[in-house]
C-alpha cells in the first residue's frame, strides 16, 4: 500500500481487499487443508470426552491461522457473488454487535471475526475458517429469545477460537485433493443456501468410507464447542441456559419427516438427549442471568420477518395480527416497516414518530421517521431527522449508510460522498458499502474517484484483473490530479506484486489487445 494519501481516498492503513491471489500461491496447500471443512459440522454427536487443544498442536503445521483466514476469505468471496448475503445494514449491524460481544469473552486476541446473516428460510448456522461466521434468517426467526440466538454464536465462536477445522484437517490430513476440492465445493454451496439434496449428495460422494473416522473426531469437537460456549454466554451476560434452550426447540422438530424437512441445524449439529442434558449441567455451574431481550434483537427479526413474506399483503396480514394498542414497540415497529414496504408511508411515518419520540436512543426509530418523511416529500424535514441523528450517533454504519442513500436521492451527492468517505475510513466497509461510495463519486462528478473505489469492490470480490481495469480506465482520464496517478500507479504495482503468473499474462494480453485496436482506431 502506498506510504501516503492525500484527497478523497479510501486509507484504512491496508486494502480494503484482502488479496484473493495469496491463495493462489497456496492453491495445492490449500485444497488438502480444506479437506474436513464442512465435514466438521456435518457429523453426528456422542458422549465422548472434551479434549483440549494441545499448546503448539500440529495442526499449525497442516494448516497456520494465515492460511485458515486466506481460506475463509475466499469461500466468503464465493458467498457474496452467489447473492445469498442480506445487505441490509441494520441487521448485519446486529448481528456483528453481538456475535463480537460473545467473541471478546472467549478470544485470545489472535481471531477476527466477521459475522453475516445468509437469506435462506430453513434453521442453520456454519462457522467458516478465519473466523467467517454465518447465520441463516431461518434461525434467527426461530429463536425464542435472544440468549437462544447468542448460544448459536456462541457454540461457532468456539468452532473457532478451538480451531476445530485445522485440528479435523490435520486428523484427516491424507485425505487425496480430489476429496478435498468435492468438499469445499460442498461446503460453498451449502454456506451460500444451496438445495440440500445438492449439499448432501456432494457430502456423500466426498466423504467415502472415511465418514465413520471422521464422525468420531467431530463429536467431541460438537461438545467441547458446547462448554466454551456456554462459558463465554455467561461471561457475555447472557443466559447461560440459552444453548441447551435452542437445542430443546431443534430436538422438537419432526425429525421423521422427509429428509428435506429436516432442519438444516440438526443435520450439522445433531441433537440428542445426551448432550441437551449435558448443555444444561454445564449451565448449572454458572449463575442464571436474568436478561431482557434487546430492542435491537427484536428489530432486526421484525425486518426479517417483513422481509420474508412474499407479497406486502401478507406482510401486512402477519403485522396487523393483533390490535395496535395491544402490540409492543417492537411490534409497532415491525408494522411500521410494514406499511413502509407496502407504500403507506404516512401510516408507517405515525408510528415512526411516536416511537422516535418515545425512546430517542433507538436509532432504528429515527432512520424509519426520515425515510418516511423522505417519501411524503417532507425533504426539509427529513434531512433535519437524519442530522439530529448523525449528531446524536456519530459513525453508526446503518445510520449513514441509509442517510448516505437518502442524500443521493435527494441529489447531494457530494454530501454523500463526503460523509460515506469518512465512515469507511473509520470503518470497514462492505463490498456492498464501497459500490455505493463509488455511485455517490460518480454522481458527484469524481469520476476518477468513482474508479478507483469500484476497483476496490473488485479486488475485494476477487477479482484482480478487473481491479487493475478499472484503475488503468482512471489513469486514462483528462485531467487527472498528479496526485490521483501516483496513487493509481502505485496501487497497480501494489496488486500485481500477488497476481499468478497466469494472471499477469492475462493481464498483458488484455492490454495489447486495448493497444491494437486503439491503434486501429
Amino acid at each position: 500500500m502506498e506510504q501516503q494519501r492525500t484527497g478523497p481516498v479510501l486509507d484504512q492503513g491496508k486494502p480494503l481487499f484482502e488479496n484473493s491471489l495469496v491463495i493462489h500461491a497456496f492453491l495445492k496447500r490449500a485444497l488438502l487443508c480444506a479437506t474436513m471443512i464442512a465435514v466438521v459440522f456435518i457429523s453426528g454427536a456422542g458422549a465422548d470426552d472434551v479434549q483440549l487443544p494441545e499448546m503448539g498442536s500440529p495442526a499449525d503445521a497442516i494448516l497456520s491461522k494465515s492460511a485458515e483466514s486466506q481460506i475463509g476469505r475466499a469461500i466468503m468471496r464465493e458467498i457474496r457473488r452467489s447473492g445469498q448475503v442480506v445487505e441490509d445494514p441494520q441487521i448485519t449491524e446486529y448481528i456483528n454487535e453481538i456475535g463480537h460481544r460473545i467473541a471478546a469473552q472467549t478470544n485470545d486476541g489472535d481471531h477476527e471475526f466477521t459475522f453475516f446473516v445468509i437469506d435462506d428460510g430453513r434453521i442453520n448456522a456454519f462457522a467458516l475458517p478465519g473466523g467467517y461466521i454465518g447465520v441463516h434468517t431461518g434461525l434467527i426467526e426461530a429463536t425464542r429469545n435472544e440468549d437462544e440466538l447468542a448460544g448459536v454464536l456462541a457454540h461457532e465462536i468456539a468452532h473457532v477460537t478451538q480451531r476445530h477445522i485445522a485440528r479435523a484437517i490435520h486428523a484427516n490430513s491424507r485425505q487425496s485433493i480430489l476429496t478435498t476440492a468435492l468438499m469445499l465445493g460442498a461446503m460453498i454451496l451449502g454456506a451460500a443456501g444451496g438445495s440440500g439434496d445438492a449439499v448432501q449428495g456432494a457430502m456423500a460422494v466426498a466423504q467415502g468410507t472415511a465418514a465413520q473416522q471422521q464422525i468420531n473426531f467431530t463429536r467431541s469437537n460438537e461438545y467441547e464447542a458446547d462448554r466454551i460456549g456456554i462459558g463465554a454466554l455467561a461471561d457475555a451476560e447472557f443466559d447461560p441456559y440459552g444453548m441447551a434452550s435452542f437445542f430443546e426447540v431443534m430436538s422438537r422438530q419432526d425429525t421423521s419427516a422427509p429428509d428435506m424437512r429436516i432442519p438444516e441445524f440438526l443435520r450439522s449439529h445433531p441433537v440428542t438427549t445426551a448432550r441437551i442434558a449435558e448443555a444444561r449441567n454445564r449451565a448449572r455451574s454458572y449463575t442464571r442471568i436474568q436478561s431482557h431481550d434487546s430492542v435491537n434483537y427484536g428489530i432486526a427479526r421484525a425486518r426479517l420477518l417483513v422481509a420474508s413474506y412474499d407479497t406486502p399483503e401478507q406482510a401486512l396480514a402477519y403485522v396487523e395480527r393483533r390490535p395496535y394498542e395491544n402490540q409492543t414497540d417492537v411490534e409497532r415497529y415491525g408494522r411500521a416497516v410494514a406499511y413502509q414496504r407496502a407504500g403507506r408511508d404516512r401510516e408507517a411515518n405515525n408510528i415512526f414518530e411516536e416511537l422516535a419520540t418515545k425512546d430517542q436512543k433507538i436509532i432504528a426509530y429515527h432512520i424509519g421517521l426520515a425515510q418516511t418523511e423522505l417519501a411524503l416529500e417532507q425533504y426539509h424535514r427529513g434531512q433535519q431527522t437524519f442530522d439530529r441523528a448523525v449528531e446524536l450517533f456519530p459513525r453508526n454504519v446503518p445510520l449513514v449508510i441509509h442517510y448516505g442513500e437518502a442524500l443521493m436521492q435527494l441529489g447531494k451527492a457530494d454530501q454523500a460522498h463526503t460523509m460515506l468517505l469518512d465512515l469507511m475510513n473509520n470503518v470497514p466497509p462492505t463490498p456492498e458499502q464501497v459500490r455505493l461510495i463509488a455511485r455517490a463519486a460518480n454522481e458527484a462528478g469524481d469520476v476518477a474517484e468513482s474508479y478507483y473505489y469500484m476497483s476496490e469492490y473488485r479486488l475485494m470480490t476477487g477479482d484482480l484483473i478487473g481491479g487493475i481495469g478499472l484503475l488503468r480506465q482512471a489513469l486514462a482520464l483528462p485531467k487527472l490530479q498528479e496526485i490521483q496517478r501516483i496513487r493509481f500507479e502505485a496501487r497497480i504495482d501494489f496488486i500485481r506484486e500477488f497476481m499468478t503468473e497466469d494472471q499477469l499474462r492475462q493481464l498483458q494480453r488484455s492490454r495489447s489487445v486495448k493497444s491494437s485496436a486503439l491503434n486501429g482506431y
